[in-house]
């Protein structure tokens, strides 16, 4: 496709340069600045000066004043011109020979240098003397198969160095060390300096004119083989793609980024970047193409014109008109070189913006948000494209010039609304991905305000997963919009999270109550409830406890059973609590279990209240006075595990509640916290006849006691087995005769078998109480041994503290005068003393006094 790039304006016209001279042609030129020399066939060299004129468009128009003119004395033409502006010396090839000019005067030098026999010359651009007083050109000699190098200085020239070549040289262009040869039938790259030459590619010299251009540090353009335009290295190789240019190529100039080439009818333009020819020119008679520090000159053997580039942002901005993105970006990219650094970032970040623009509008979102995110663009750029997405206090305004050329989505989509959903859908996914990035860094609001919207909007999931985490939603804006999308549940998360909790209570409570119609959560009602539990604030928990409570006690008192345990202790009182729950009855059982049960609060009233509202319960739901036959409820095992486990209720209180209410094992737990055992016995025994509850009763409330505690609880239990019934003062029945056998049995190490033994009827066989009688056995034969055991260790003991006590009194203790008591620190004036365990001597009332003090320290110590 084709860019405009160069603009063709007329520098020199004919009329100017040859007057009427209509034999006389153009050879060569050279610009150096505004400087502008002509070399013609009639040996003469022109002087112009440029004044560049820039024109809206972008282009440019020249104007040329002749400064001078000097015939060189030769009938032969000017071949070659090359200015030496650090020397202000101009060189001119002519009649094989290169004479040194001044650049202004156009006079040969004083001193007459010149280098003869050259037939073409090339200035090294990459000099590798180091001298800014000179140049280094390179010439090819009349010599058959020669190039020589000079150093050339403002009077004189001097030769460095000559080189033969496999075939003689047409062309050639220098680098350094490196020279560019066209040979006869190749091209080569050839170090002057080590002699090494390395082989390029083929090419007929006869067929075709050689091209041999340096473009940069050492890489070179060759005019190839099939019409293509080489680029090569110093090492011989290729770093770019080659330029596909015609057969007859006459002249090739570089203008970054751009190859230019001359044939007989056109100039064409080829982008080095992507390769491709962006622009053709008609140019007819053209026999010269050269460029001059970025300015190319282009000439026919009568004018000389000027290919003046469009600005490079004028041509990205032309690319970006016609779409063509990716070319856009390519000459954006390879304008880094032209363009200083700031500034090349700038426009590059707009060129990106604009480029994500472009697909963005053909609903390519996967390379629009590509380009948004490298060029870092102002996402409110992109959110301003929504109607009513940016916050009605947003101070946004559109970058100018305009990134786009839509004034909102609905003209970008035309009214698709397909469209329209899928552009929505991607900002959602756009949005989310860079809010926590630094493109959202200074417009959270606008991206997290722009994103409640779009998800309510939608309906999306997503839109509760945002309020319930950080987020820069405007409350105002937001609130508005959700209420609109009737999204009253999100409405109320974000009252929470801007801390206006009693609003979100009360909107959720309007949802709950049928007020308002919100089906987010199906679970609202459990939801509140756990919010209330949550909060802090007393006040709003006790405005909305009885609604809670109302509809529904048992989830309703978790408003208070749930919340943390510090909470509990220090701001809610449960006597307050217990005042409010006075009206719910199911919750004023479950918080009172959560006080006795969870939190273990020892408090009489608690533990008695719970146990009357049990009792009550039980009373009230009890089907019958067949107190065993009757099906134990939930609320009957729960007070009788807090009348077994609890220590803290009113038992007095209680039995009188329960005396004549047809509870005889309730009875019975209450006897036991009195230690009436025979009285809670009695009632297992004989009156609910559950003899399994009875062997429970007396570990039960032997728990923590001493044996001679549990063998008492357990010979009662016999003693009421083996004796008479109170309802029948007979002898035993054989039902307590078999409790009692299997009470001996199992629980043998419980009782003391000589007690027992006269206690049973003599009508019993030993066969019946084995068990019972194999475990005393065993049990007073462990006692015994375990005795003799203990007896025998402390025999042991003694005998060996006798040991050591024989041992002292065996060894000799020797007194003197300088022996001190280890009491009071005094000689000893008598053989009287009294030693002690630790080997130290003391004097006799010395350890007499110390005796007493230890008695009345500590009464009853031993000394």
């Amino acid at each position: 496709m084709s860019t405009k790039a160069f603009t063709l304006v007329s520098a020199v016209e004919p009329e100017l340069l040859m007057g009427d001279k209509e034999r006389v042609n153009i050879e060569c030129v050279e610009c150096c600045g505004k400087n502008l020399y002509v070399g013609t066939s009639d040996g003469s060299i022109h002087h112009f000066l440029l004044e560049e004129q820039p024109l809206p468009a972008g282009t440019a128009a020249f104007t040329a004043t002749r400064q001078r003119h000097r015939h060189l004395g030769f009938r032969k033409p000017v071949t070659e011109l090359r200015a030496a502006s650090a020397l202000h010396r101009l060189l001119v090839l002519c009649d094989c020979s290169i004479t040194l000019v001044h650049m202004r005067s156009l006079e040969p030098v004083p001193s007459g240098a010149r280098i003869k026999g050259a037939v073409a010359l090339a200035l090294n651009e990459n000099p590798v003397s180091g001298d800014p007083f000179c140049v280094e050109v390179c010439i090819i000699s009349v010599k058959r198969r020669t190039v020589q190098v000079f150093m050339v200085y403002e009077d004189r020239v001097q030769i460095v160095r000559e080189v033969s070549t496999p075939e003689q040289p047409l062309a050639v262009a220098v680098d350094g060390y490196f020279l560019c040869l066209a040979l006869t039938t190749q091209y080569i790259i050839l170090n002057y300096h080590t002699g090494v030459a390395q082989d390029l590619f083929p090419y007929c010299g006869e067929e075709k004119h050689p091209i041999v251009k340096r473009i940069g540090r050492q890489e070179f353009l060759l005019a190839g083989p099939g019409g293509l335009g080489m680029f090569a290295t110093v090492a011989g190789i290729s770093q770019r793609a080659p330029v596909h240019w015609s057969e007859n190529v006459i002249g090739a100039a570089i203008c970054f980024p751009y190859v230019l080439a001359l044939d007989d009818e056109f100039i064409t333009v080829h982008s080095m970047l992507d390769q491709q020819q962006k622009q053709t020119l008609p140019f007819k008679e053209g026999h010269i193409l050269q460029d001059f520090e970025g300015r190319v000159i282009v000439a026919t053997s009568k004018g000389v014109y000027i290919l003046v580039p469009l600005p490079l942002e004028k041509q990205i901005q032309d690319l970006l008109s016609s779409h063509r993105v990716e070319e856009a970006l390519v000459l954006a990219k390879g304008a880094r070189r032209n363009i200083p650094k700031e500034k090349f970032q700038v426009m590059y970040r707009r060129v990106l913006q604009q480029a994500g623009f472009i697909h963005f509008a053909q609903l390519q979102f996967l390379e629009a948000k590509e380009l948004f995110r490298s060029g870092q663009l102002d996402v409110r750029e992109l959110i301003s494209l929504y109607p009513f997405l940016l916050p009605t206090s947003s101070s946004f305004t559109r970058s100018h010039p305009p990134l786009h050329e839509y004034a909102d989505l609905n003209q970008l989509t035309q009214g698709d609304q397909e469209k329209v959903a899928k552009c929505k859908h991607f900002l959602m996914s756009y949005l989310n991905e860079v809010r926590s990035t630094e493109v959202a860094n200074g417009y959270k609001e606008e991206v997290d305000t722009a994103l409640l919207k779009l998800y309510a909007e939608a309906d999306h999931d997503s839109l509760l997963d945002l309020l319930v985490t950080e987020n820069a939603c405007l409350l105002t804006d937001s609130a508005a919009w959700l209420e609109k999308h009737k999204k009253y549940f999100a409405l109320g998360l974000l009252y929470h999270y801007n801390g206006q909790d009693a609003a979100a209570v009360q909107l959720w409570v309007n949802i709950v109550n049928g007020d308002l119609h919100d089906a987010t959560r199906a679970d609202l009602y459990e939801y509140v409830v756990d919010f209330l539990t949550c909060s802090s604030d007393q006040a709003l928990v006790w405005k909305y406890a009885n609604w809670a409570l109302q509809r529904s006690e048992e989830l309703g008192v978790q408003v208070f059973t749930k919340r943390p345990l510090e909470e509990q202790q220090n701001s809610f009182n449960p006597d307050d609590i217990l005042i409010c729950l006075k009206k719910y009855p199911s919750a004023l059982v479950r918080y009172l279990e959560h006080l006795v049960m969870d939190r273990k609060l020892q408090r009489e009233e608690y533990h008695t209240h719970l146990a009357i509202l049990y009792l009550d319960e039980v009373l009230q739901r009890r089907p019958g006075a067949g107190g065993k036959d009757a099906d134990l409820t939930e609320t009957q095992a729960k007070l009788r595990r807090l009348l077994q486990k609890s220590d803290s209720y009113r038992v007095h209180f209680l039995m009188e509640r329960v005396q004549g209410a047809g509870l005889p094992m309730e009875r019975a737990i209450l006897h036991g916290k009195l230690e009436e055992h025979e009285k809670a016995l009695h009632t297992l025994v004989h009156e609910l006849r559950d003899f399994p509850a009875a062997e429970d009763y007396c570990l039960w409330r032997s728990e923590g006691r001493g044996p001679a505690y549990r063998q008492r609880l357990f010979h009662t239990l016999l003693a009421l087995y083996l004796g008479p019934s109170p309802s029948a003062p007979s002898p035993s029945t054989p039902e307590l005769a078999v409790a009692a056998v299997d009470l001996l049995n199992h629980h043998a190490a419980e009782f003391d078998a000589a007690q027992v033994l006269q206690l049973l009827p003599g009508t019993w066989s030993v066969q019946l109480l084995c068990p019972f009688l194999t475990g005393a056995m065993r049990d007073s034969i462990h006692s015994r041994r375990t005795a003799q055991v203990a007896l025998g260790l402390a025999k042991s003991e003694n005998l060996i503290y006798q040991y050591d006590k024989m041992k002292l009194k065996g060894s000799a203790i020797r007194l003197s005068d300088t022996r001190l008591c280890q009491r009071c620190h005094s000689p000893f004036c008598e053989p009287a003393f009294v030693r002690c365990p630790d080997g130290g001597l003391v004097h006799t009332h010395c350890a007499a006094s110390r005796r007493a003090d230890s008695s009345s320290s500590s009464p009853g110590a031993r000394t």
